[in-house]
């Protein structure tokens, strides 16, 4: 996109767009988003993640983000199985290679993956000139090879992106992204040259990582803060559909301390009827259907 003072779609008040419906007359399409990350132990924990930002090798923040991967993520794959609840992963390409076990347990529950960088320690807006590219189809086509599915929705490591990088989503095959977390309901994005590509909400708000890592919240806190978010999105979703996006980190979600008040959110949630548990390439494509309707 050409840099400019709005983003590359409309403004669009919410309560003056066409009814949006989701399947079984559901008001709410709820969508789960574990953040499985690589941090190489030779690099330096990006800043805002939460580090101390002491040299390399940080064994104190490292470490913290594998027992992610070892350990939370797996806690977190009965909890959401419990509730038939299929993730959306936001997967550094690099966990492929690392910790292939991660993939094929998220194949068995019949998971859904999204790009998010080869590495949580490199941000697309960090990369040299000319580099961003290569990330990008670096990324998909790793995912693609480790688990027989391109994938077809983006996440910028740190929600970061350039100037190009729509258009360069787009032409690998890219059919919704979710850096940009300013609506509750998708809307399309017009890109360079006239092709499109669509934004599917995401959450900085109902977020374990700046609610534990910023905010200093507790896990009852979390539980409260997701239900509320929940309640008030069902009542408006009566009358236009709108996403629950719940975002994780299995390094802070799935520590024994958090993990029962994540349990108790979804078990209050899903006692409701009109929910749809949906990952995150059933919301772009319900949507953009209803607009080809329209």
């Amino acid at each position: 996109m050409q840099p400019a003072a709005y983003g590359p779609f409309p403004y669009s008040p919410i309560n003056q767009r066409p009814r949006l419906e989701w399947p079984q007359a559901a008001h709410v399409a709820l969508w789960v988003i574990p953040n499985i990350e690589f941090f190489s132990l030779m690099e330096k924990v990006p800043a805002g993640s939460g580090g101390p930002g002491t040299p390399v090798p940080d064994i104190m923040s490292w470490s913290a983000r594998d027992y992610g991967n070892r350990v939370g993520v797996f806690r977190l794959m009965e909890v959401l199985d419990r509730y038939g609840i299929r993730a959306t992963v936001a997967l550094n390409s690099d966990v492929c290679r690392y910790h292939p076990e991660i993939i094929s347990a998220g194949e068995k529950l019949g998971w859904e993956w999204m790009g998010h960088c080869e590495s949580n320690t490199r941000r697309l807006n960090e990369a040299s000139p000319g580099e961003e590219k290569g990330i990008i189809h670096r990324t998909l086509a790793t995912i693609e090879k480790a688990t027989g599915t391109r994938p077809v929705g983006w996440l910028g490591s740190g929600l970061q992106e350039t100037w190009d990088t729509l258009e360069l989503l787009a032409a690998e095959g890219c059919e919704y992204v979710c850096d940009w977390t300013n609506d509750d309901q998708p809307y399309v994005m017009t890109l360079d040259g006239g092709g499109q590509i669509l934004s599917v909400p995401y959450s900085h708000e109902i977020n374990d990582k700046p609610v534990f890592e910023r905010a200093h919240r507790t896990a009852e806190e979390f539980r409260d803060m997701i239900c509320r978010q929940f309640d008030v999105l069902y009542r408006e979703g009566a009358q236009s559909g709108r996403v629950m996006a719940i975002a994780l980190h299995p390094y802070l979600t799935g520590v024994p301390h958090r993990i029962d008040a994540f349990d108790a959110a979804l078990a209050y949630i899903c006692r409701h009827t009109r929910v749809w548990k949906a990952t995150g390439s059933e919301i772009a494509r319900h949507y953009r259907a209803q607009l080809e309707k329209r």
